[in-house]
């Protein structure tokens, strides 16, 4: 984390260390008391979090169950002795069920987070709209990051939708319950916002993790064209600073066309990955004119002892769904 960092006092109560400007360092302001993680179970709708690796505090909207296709976990032998999954690309690697959440970014912490804030975009039905929907504040945590946490206030959360989608029930643990207006837009947004498949890979201590989502479609009289949205995330494991430098992408199309892509850094950064800063998220979008294809690449790394090395982004499928649900923003 950069300028937001948090501080444990001695009886478990988390404070919140925010930069008020370049000229003054900070101040410290309580936010809540920590809460034992929990080994087993899901975190429930309403519960307050702090992000284990970007440090923002949010809360869970509501719980996705994933397919993680981790190509750093050893495989399963068959009869032959060969592992499954060594034969090519995607989900030949066994998918392992893992739960996520969607969650709200207090906006107060987004200026300090090395992570993108405004992941979750959609394409409206192209039948009433051909508009680009982007729902700012929305993120999606894997059960191992989230740190729990709970508040005495009414509103401990500073976004736009926060009273929309919630509301305070002090007979309730945690006191904050769904809106009829969030179960109506999760139910309507669904296809959208289905979280299904999570890929990661490890070289060289750096940890790629990868969620690919479906956006929908725009047709015309000459062609469809078919959109997805992918969120990368890099993790630095080792103890030596990394800078991604270069990216490259294979994107193959059931079309039977393969795009090749080169180019320096992402979404216009090369991002350091540091001790003190070890990740860093971003999103980008890809269109394909058939419903289905997969991607795959590189991220040319290099260290601060002047190594270099190709980082390599796990294969991933494309595939879409029935455009048959409107997508609405909330109102």
């Amino acid at each position: 984390m950069d300028s937001l960092k948090i501080v444990f006092g001695r009886k478990q109560f988390l404070f919140a260390k925010t930069l008020i400007n370049k000229r003054t360092y900070a101040r410290l302001a309580e936010v809540g008391r920590l809460e034992s993680p929990k080994l087993g179970g899901k975190y429930e709708t309403g519960q307050l979090i702090l992000h284990r690796v970007f440090g923002y505090r949010g809360v869970v909207l509501f719980p996705w169950i994933a397919r993680v296709y981790d190509r750093d976990i050893p495989q399963q032998k068959e009869d032959n002795g060969e592992a499954l999954g060594s034969r090519g690309l995607g989900k030949e690697v066994k998918g392992r069920t893992h739960s996520f959440y969607q969650v709200l970014i207090d906006q107060r912490d987004c200026p300090y987070i090395r992570a993108q804030t405004e992941a979750v975009t959609f394409l409206g039905n192209q039948e009433s709209s051909r508009s680009l929907y982007a729902i700012p504040g929305l993120d999606y945590v894997a059960h191992e990051d989230i740190m729990p946490y709970s508040s005495v206030e009414k509103s401990p959360l500073q976004h736009e939708l926060f009273d929309k989608f919630l509301e305070y029930d002090k007979t309730r643990d945690p006191p904050f319950v769904a809106h009829e207006t969030l179960r109506a837009w999760q139910k309507k947004n669904h296809p959208w916002l289905e979280l299904s498949d999570v890929h990661k890979e490890t070289t060289e201590n750096i940890r790629v993790t990868v969620i690919p989502f479906y956006m929908g479609c725009r047709e015309s009289h000459a062609n469809s064209v078919y959109w997805w949205r992918y969120c990368i995330r890099l993790e630095n494991l080792g103890h030596l600073s990394v800078q991604l430098r270069e990216r490259h992408w294979r994107i193959f199309s059931l079309s039977g066309t393969l795009e090749t892509v080169r180019g320096r850094g992402v979404v216009g950064q090369e991002p350091a990955l540091t001790k003190s800063m070890p990740a860093f998220q971003y999103s980008s979008h890809v269109s394909l004119q058939a419903p289905s294809g997969h991607m795959w690449g590189t991220f040319r790394m290099e260290r601060e002892d002047g190594y270099t090395f190709d980082c390599r982004i796990p294969p991933f499928s494309l595939e879409s769904k029935a455009d048959n649900v409107p997508a609405t923003p909330p109102h």
